[in-house]
């Protein structure tokens, strides 16, 4: 009889347990979900935004003759702008390895650069993993890091492409977790 009181409690524990994990799960997949619809969405919205700013500057607008010149360089500048696959490295804050996932994007010199970029693509996320896995959460924990980590990102390029190919790099996302 007194089997019979502890195996129900022991089954307790464990299906709490599970039901811990499940409900867990659940939450990853609906967050992850929601990260991928609403940043597609913004994606579309932003690139519709701009497209409108284009034809409207095109147009003639009543913005004048420097207007005009800011316009078509800030569309040319946007056609050149390489974006590479998100990376996910281990960093360590002293006490715990973290993640880090930072989507790198290149600004080319030149439209026929991005050719260069896709087929030295190897090397260049080589390169890029190698520093990020260097760095600690110290390191990228404030814009001055951030700011050095772009520097090194571009020096660490120049190593591989031609000077000049790559005119600015662009974090449009970094997260530490």
């Amino acid at each position: 009889m007194a089997a019979e009181e502890n195996a129900p409690a022991d089954a307790t524990p464990k299906n709490k347990k599970m039901l811990f994990i499940i409900i867990g799960a659940v939450a990853v997949v609906v967050i992850a979900l929601a990260v991928v619809f609403m940043g597609g969405g913004k994606k579309e919205k932003s690139e519709g935004a701009s497209e409108a700013k284009v034809e409207e500057k095109a147009e003639g607008g009543s913005h004048g003759a420097s207007g005009g010149k800011e316009g078509a360089a800030g569309a040319a500048s946007a056609a050149n702008i390489f974006p590479m696959e998100p990376f996910i490295v281990n960093i360590y804050d002293g006490q715990e390895l973290r993640y880090l996932r930072v989507k790198v994007e290149l600004e080319t010199a030149t439209a026929d650069a991005k050719n260069e970029i896709e087929l030295r693509q190897a090397p260049l996320r080589d390169a890029i993993l190698v520093l990020l896995t260097t760095k600690t959460l110290q390191d990228v924990q404030d814009l001055q890091g951030k700011n050095q980590l772009r520097d090194e990102i571009m020096v660490a390029i120049n190593k591989i492409l031609p000077p000049g190919k790559v005119s600015r790099v662009y974090f449009t996302d970094f997260v530490v977790q």
